[in-house]
C-alpha cells in the first residue's frame, strides 16, 4: 500500500551508494557534515531508512524551480 503524503511534505528518496558517494565529492564533505535527519522523523516514514543513509530532499521554489537538499540520516 503506498503511503499517502502531505501535499507540504516535499519529495524525499534514499540515496545509492553510489549516488551517496557522487554528492559528497561534489560538495568535498564527510556524511556527518551534512544536516542531520532524525531516523525518526515522519518525512521518512516508509522510505526503509537506516541510520547513515544520505537522503535526498526535492522542494518546488517560486525562484529556482526546484531546489534540492540532502541530508544524513541519524538516531538519537
Amino acid at each position: 500500500m503506498s503511503e499517502e503524503r502531505h501535499i507540504y511534505v516535499p519529495k524525499h528518496e534514499v540515496l545509492s551508494v553510489k549516488e551517496a558517494e557522487e554528492v559528497l565529492r561534489t560538495f568535498n564533505a564527510k556524511p556527518h557534515q551534512l544536516p542531520f535527519i532524525l531516523l525518526n522523523d515522519p518525512a521518512l516514514k516508509g522510505l526503509n531508512v537506516k541510520p547513515g543513509d544520505i537522503i535526498k530532499i526535492t522542494r518546488k521554489s517560486a525562484t529556482a524551480g526546484e531546489s534540492i537538499y540532502y541530508r544524513y540520516v541519524v538516531e538519537i
